[in-house]
């Protein structure tokens, strides 16, 4: 197990040595520049010039990559163009928002989802299953912002049972200790500013639990049907085995494999595309800021946020390859 976990680590320096390589390179094609976004259409060449000659984007692209890879070995990602603060310092402010918000919205999806895909398929051809698949495919073609945006005027708006945007009220003096913000309010036992901050993940995460919930409900019907239908599961029932450790010991924990896979694929996709739902309730994650660092043209923002989410994706992805081995013993890393 250790020398697994080792190896799949070390995968990690060429997985981010070539998107880095791919990233740098692909933003510096992009149309326009810092300059365009910071002057706009009123800026002199001469303006321009000197902007890009300030920030190093004058030299060629292979030393500016250079440049780059050198303070990232140092830890350093540089310093935001739009914000002048250093790209970790925004990081460290805002992820945290956005992890609260997947965790929130996963929390929902596999909490609903297992038990709904699972009863589905006990009980196929029944009004359950078939309700469920429908309401699946709904989920899956729902666009995230409209469902947002709906829950937002219904039960914020109308009839105001939920915070309509941010992360906690300004008004709360909370302590800051992590920036997550349910997180703090545990750790200083400010009971009021813990249940606020998850009042205001409510609305967005069943936003952004949509599409996940639909795809684990599917995949775990699909799953549990096809074990449902292997001849140990006949056979552990032949046996006289009661039902509840025949679906226990024999279908669930078969049939969670193709299951935890989605899970972390969906989680590590979550946390890179929380843009619309965290846009929708100005929640103050990293979505929207990257969107605005698109669209001013903050190199060292989108560097470094994109190659930090890149690596939670992998350590994500690696855990759900360490958790095969618990739920199915004969699964073994090597």
């Amino acid at each position: 197990m250790f020398r697994f976990i080792v190896r799949r680590l070390l995968q990690l320096v060429p997985t981010l040595f070539g998107l880095s390589l791919l990233l740098f390179i692909w933003l510096h094609r992009l149309p326009g520049g810092p300059e365009t976004a910071i002057l706009g259409e009123r800026g002199t060449p001469e303006m321009r010039a000197a902007i890009r000659r300030n920030l190093g984007l004058d030299e060629p692209i292979l030393i500016q990559y250079g440049r780059f890879m050198k303070r990232l070995l140092q830890f350093d990602l540089g310093t935001s163009i739009s914000t002048k603060r250093e790209v970790t310092t925004e990081f460290l402010l805002r992820f945290p928002g956005t992890v609260e918000l997947t965790i929130t919205a996963m929390l929902i999806a596999v909490g609903v989802g297992i038990p709904l895909g699972y009863l589905a398929a006990r009980r196929r051809g029944t009004l359950l299953d078939h309700g469920s698949v429908v309401g699946s495919l709904i989920g899956i073609c729902i666009p995230v912002f409209f469902l947002a945006y709906v829950l937002k005027a219904i039960f914020a708006e109308n009839l105001g049972w939920f915070p309509s945007s941010g992360r906690q009220d300004p008004r709360i003096d909370a302590t800051r200790v992590t920036n997550f913000f349910v997180l703090d309010g545990l750790m200083t036992q400010e009971w009021d500013a813990s249940l606020n901050a998850l009042w205001h993940l409510v609305l967005p995460g069943l936003a952004l639990a949509s599409i996940p919930l639909a795809i684990i409900v599917r995949i775990t019907r699909a799953s549990v049907l096809e074990v449902l239908g292997e001849d140990f599961v006949r056979t552990a029932q032949a046996k006289g085995l009661t039902e509840r450790v025949v679906r226990r010991r024999h279908v669930l924990r078969n049939a969670m494999l193709p299951v935890a896979t989605s899970i972390g694929l969906l989680t590590g996709g979550l946390l890179s595309g929380a843009v619309l739902t965290e846009t929708v309730f100005a929640f103050g994650g990293i979505g929207a800021f990257v969107a605005e660092a698109i669209g001013q043209r903050d190199y060292p923002v989108l560097q470094g946020f994109i190659l930090i989410i890149a690596l939670v994706y992998v350590l994500v992805n690696l855990l759900v390859d360490i958790s095969y081995t618990f739920i199915d013993p004969r699964v073994r890393v090597r």
